[in-house]
């Protein structure tokens, strides 16, 4: 379980195919603070840490991963966020995160406002929904929606986020790992269930 608040970013060091899965071996300033059999969110994904070694650390995605998230589609050189779990005793300052990415959606736009950024996405169409003022996870980030569409929404993102997260290197038509508020899926389903 995640807050959405990202605490660093790793850099992918490389890519190994096994069998149907792929390795990754990350860089990061946190990894000595890492645990094997940790838990720790990747752009919004939950991968457990496998190995570490002085700065780096290996986590494993299965095929399933690849398909759903962007992972199948990184490549060295990338920056990934990193949150770890939250603890049972602490704020939460963003939103309930499952670290499990329900689609992917695509950048649409990057615009530069006076001091901020807004970005918009768009999705396919499922029973994944946003509604305006709700939260979303993006790529790990806990941000708030605007101009909730049935495939398309929008967020605005403060200089600090844009800063310290790797939505500074999102270009149109790049893809993000989409975790959309789960009280809003158990709400959404449970009106499917009785319709």
């Amino acid at each position: 379980m995640f807050t959405g608040i990202i605490e660093g970013q790793s850099v992918l060091k490389s890519v190994t195919k096994s069998g149907s899965n792929k390795e990754f071996i990350f860089e990061s300033d946190f990894a000595n603070e890492f645990k094997v059999d940790q838990s720790v969110s990747h752009n919004g994904v939950c991968l457990t840490i496998e190995e570490i070694i002085n700065n780096t650390y290996k986590v494993t995605a299965v095929d399933e991963t690849l398909t759903k998230s962007n992972f199948g589609h990184l490549t060295e050189g990338d920056y990934v966020n990193i949150e770890r779990s939250m603890l049972v005793n602490s704020r939460l300052d963003g939103h309930i995160v499952q670290g499990h990415v329900d689609q992917i959606g695509t950048c649409i736009s990057v615009e530069k406002m006076n001091g901020s950024f807004v970005i918009n996405f768009k999705h396919s169409l499922s029973n994944n929904m946003t509604v305006e003022k709700g939260s979303i996870c993006i790529n790990g980030i806990s941000l708030t929606v605007f101009n909730s569409k049935d495939t398309s929404f929008s967020v605005a993102i403060i200089p600090y986020t844009w800063e310290n997260t790797n939505l500074k290197y999102l270009r149109i038509g790049d893809s993000v790992n989409l975790e959309f508020d789960i009280l809003g899926k158990y709400i959404a389903r449970m009106f499917l269930k009785n319709s």
